[in-house]
């Protein structure tokens, strides 16, 4: 059997001063094609990341976060991706432990692998994490393996490998543009009754590495809970939510190269 075709995504914003650091933790060999989404930045990411020769994919104008993870998956689809893992170029998880989600993915034993950032407290917060993030992730996270019927130690980490049939499955297309997306196509995933696994990874915090402030993890927290309160009234009949549909394949040409 030929080996399954492995990209990966790296949805990228303002990322030039971290890029070539991410990219020298991938091991050699483990990706087909990284891709690179450049979400309008103001810095020279896309030039370089064209000099480090990965695939470069320019929006003209910021469609934010999960809009950027859009272009990741079409894209990673129209070029044949079995396999595909999001690594952020912010340096903030650690991409050297990219072989081992892939692996679980490509061998079958799962269709979502997650990098958490939580295996202790001690951990998440000597890592930098601070204390009210780490405070609201463990309520969500709780809220979230109770209501969803999961046993996961985080749900909103942004490092994470798919199969193709999630991607094909899963009507991501439907989700927010903004931070949301990720919770969004978790519990997509869910619905579906695909396998989900996880395993730890030590992450960096810095002021190069992207993150949400105060009020937007407030605004985000809401989001959570109103996408798993919606997760319910389609599953108990009282809606027809579009998110929870099949995903009806887009022809959508990719952007500028």
């Amino acid at each position: 059997m030929a080996a399954p075709k492995v990209i990966v995504v790296m949805p990228a914003y303002n990322a030039a001063r971290t890029l070539k650091d991410t990219l020298g933790d991938i091991p050699d060999g483990v990706a087909d094609e990284i891709i690179l989404v450049d979400d309008a930045s103001s810095d020279n990411t896309a030039a370089l990341a064209r000099e480090l020769g990965l695939t470069v994919i320019v929006h003209e104008k910021n469609k934010g976060y999960g809009g950027n993870q859009k272009t990741c998956y079409r894209t990673a689809l129209e070029h044949g991706a079995d396999v595909v893992i999001m690594i952020h170029p912010d340096y903030q998880y650690d991409s050297a432990l990219a072989p081992h989600m892939i692996r679980f993915v490509a061998d079958g034993y799962f269709d979502v692998m997650l990098g958490s950032r939580i295996r202790t407290r001690r951990e998440a917060l000597a890592g930098g994490m601070p204390i009210w993030k780490y405070v609201s992730n463990r309520f969500l996270t709780i809220t979230e393996n109770i209501l969803l019927g999961q046993n996961l130690s985080e749900y909103h980490t942004g490092y994470r490998c798919y199969s193709r049939r999630v991607l094909e499955t899963v009507n991501w297309e439907a989700n927010s543009d903004d931070f949301v997306f990720d919770t969004q196509f978790l519990v997509q995933t869910v619905h579906h009754g695909f396998r989900i696994a996880e395993i730890p990874v030590p992450v960096r915090y810095m002021d190069e590495a992207s993150s949400i402030n105060f009020k937007r993890s407030v605004e985000y927290g809401l989001e959570t809970l109103w996408t798993v309160a919606r997760y319910w009234t389609h599953r108990l009949g009282l809606t027809r939510d579009p998110i929870f549909a099949p995903r009806l394949v887009s022809s959508a040409p990719s952007e500028t190269r």
